[in-house]
């Protein structure tokens, strides 16, 4: 072991390796612990470095002995002999593991989470088909560029199947097994002074790093060919190639063209910085931190570990979190983490459970734990990972997120994040039913629950001369009342929505109600007046339209398509 002194921080390889580390709390007050020349007897041989772990920045202290072999570093080390700030921050990573060998074949989406608090999302390129799938390859492109613009993190790699294949190197110069960081994605311009920025054709690059050092990619684009640097560069401006900061050396350091890039890498892992400050003009997503934990108990009301969906007598005995997308669509992140038990010694060296998600569609007003299956409209894949990540375009509405282990049974602690571009108000649902309280013995206790599904209509007339309505309903149940968005230029929408009702009053009518959304005063479109009988488990309807009030027998234009369940158990739905 030898005793090393500095950080070195201006010296690190680039101004945005800086940036992330500084602004990402990973190296907390750098000036104070950097090697002083002129207070040397300020130096007393520690650092201090912050880990985000399971939802909290992790203060973690060493030494400065970093392990050696002939007086030179053996793990991770700069170029510069006076620079100490990698192998550091590596032996305080490896404190947080336990030892450096448990950092040996780890996994990257993790280490990022770990540096950056951020939300790492896996992409299987090969899965994806993005080397022959042009529209999807330009999709992933336009993410991938947003995450880069936006100080995300991205790693990509060619997966090994065999041990051999493993650091095995490719005629194009590209290494197997071998984890490479994205350093700028760019819409380089092709062609040569006026004419190209008037032509305005674009072609998308990635430059990647090999964190040896050397080795790069030989193919098209590369900077190793000779005469050099390859001659598709002769494509590109001198100006563009300088913005570019293309360069002529084996530095590990290399473009290709994102085409190229589908067909070699088969992983991407984005790491999204997830920016929540309402001070910022950078302000990314809004943040919902849930702490929970699937725990075994003998009364089904009570227990918290039913396995996936597959066990479907058990399955919505897990805990189930509510919330809502505000926005007609959002693009909604989701992130489950199982607690680490090889981080924590005390407990033992163990493995991952198997965890993922469902996400089903509810009720606009659903207040009370879900006890019949719903709509499913998302899900995670089910892995023995410490994290697995969703991202999915939803609709308005109301849903549950239900994070389970594979198998029933199994007990562990778990942190659910979830981001959308509005809040979402997202909470746990610790009730199976409405609870009973001192001002239930005087204003009644609900006798049955129905759940009312408003389908479609068919035929509406809007009061325009064109006959253009944007229709919303609305249900009502004993003063409750549940509104759905409004279809735009709609005369046959699907509202595909539920309100669900405790009532007390089992012979009170349900009334579902159509209106025109106008700027200043929303016009009457009709209704209909249900009633429910609980001994039907289930009665879809197709009813006429009808006015209110004296004329309510009157049939005005268009139907209206509803489903209804309804039960004297009020743990039923």
């Amino acid at each position: 072991m030898t005793r090393q002194g500095r950080l070195q921080w201006e010296n690190l390889e680039t101004p945005a390796e800086r940036q992330h580390l500084q602004h990402l709390h990973v190296i907390p007050d750098w000036k104070e612990q950097e090697w002083d020349t002129e207070k040397p007897d300020s130096y007393a041989g520690i650092f201090h470095f912050r880990f985000w772990r399971f939802g909290d920045w992790v203060d973690v202290v060493i030494d400065d002995r970093l392990p050696t072999v002939d007086n030179q570093l053996v793990y991770c080390h700069s170029d510069d002999s006076n620079e100490f700030w990698s192998a550091l921050v590596e032996k305080a990573y490896a404190k947080v593991y336990g030892c450096y060998e448990a950092l040996d074949g780890g996994n990257t989406a993790d280490a990022l989470v770990d540096f950056t608090g951020g939300v790492s999302e896996p992409v299987d390129l090969l899965e994806g088909q993005m080397a022959s799938d042009e529209v999807a390859r330009n999709q992933l492109f336009e993410r991938v560029l947003k995450v880069h613009n936006r100080d995300g993190l991205i790693s990509c790699s060619i997966r090994a199947t065999t041990v051999e294949d493993m650091e095995a190197r490719l005629d194009c110069g590209l290494v197997k097994g071998h984890a490479y960081a994205v350093t700028d994605v760019r819409k380089v311009r092709l062609g040569h002074g006026l004419l190209a920025f008037f032509k305005s054709e674009k072609l998308h690059m990635i430059r990647m790093r090999n964190p040896w050092g050397e080795k790069e990619w030989s193919g098209p684009w590369s900077d190793r060919q000779v005469p050099p640097p390859s001659e598709e560069w002769n494509k590109v401006s001198k100006s563009e190639r300088e913005k570019l900061g293309v360069t002529v050396q084996d530095d590990g350091e290399f473009w290709m063209t994102f085409d190229d890039f589908c067909q070699y890498f088969t992983d991407l892992i984005l790491c999204r910085l997830i920016n929540t400050s309402y001070l910022s003009i950078h302000k990314t997503w809004e943040e919902e931190v849930m702490r929970g934990s699937w725990t075994l108990r003998q009364d089904p009301l009570r227990n918290r570990s039913g396995g996936c969906i597959n066990h479907k007598n058990t399955f919505l005995q897990n805990p189930q979190y509510v919330f809502d997308v505000k926005k007609a669509e959002d693009e909604v992140l989701i992130c489950l983490q199982q607690k680490e038990k090889r981080a924590t010694p005390k407990e033992g060296k163990g493995e991952n459970l198997a965890i993922g998600f469902d996400i089903h569609r509810v009720e606009l007003n659903r207040k009370y734990r879900v006890h019949s299956p719903q709509q499913k409209v998302a899900g995670s894949i089910y892995i023995n990972s410490r994290c697995v990540f969703l991202r999915k375009e939803l609709k308005e509405g109301r849903y549950v997120i239900i994070p389970t282990t594979f198998e029933p049974g199994q007990q562990g602690e778990f942190l659910l994040r979830v981001f959308t571009d509005v809040p979402s108000d997202c909470k746990e649902l610790m009730l199976d039913e409405p609870p009973q309280t001192c001002w239930t013995g005087m204003c009644g206790y609900p006798q049955l629950v129905t759940q009312v599904h408003v389908l479609n209509a068919e035929g509406l007339q809007g009061p325009d001369s064109n006959g253009a309505v944007d229709p919303y309903v609305i249900i009502t149940c004993e003063g409750e009342r549940v509104r759905s968005p409004v279809q735009k230029d709609a005369r046959s929408p699907n509202f595909d929505i539920k309100g669900l009702f405790y009532r007390k009053k089992p012979k009170e009518g349900i009334h579902v109600e159509i209106y025109n959304k106008n700027m200043i005063v929303d016009t009457f479109l009709g209704q209909v007046i249900l009633f429910s009988d609980p001994n039907e488990r289930q009665e879809q309807h197709t009813l006429h339209l009808r006015d209110r009030g004296s004329r309510q027998d009157n049939d005005l234009p268009g139907t209206l398509t509803v489903s209804l369940i309804t039960s004297t158990t009020l743990t039923n739905i």
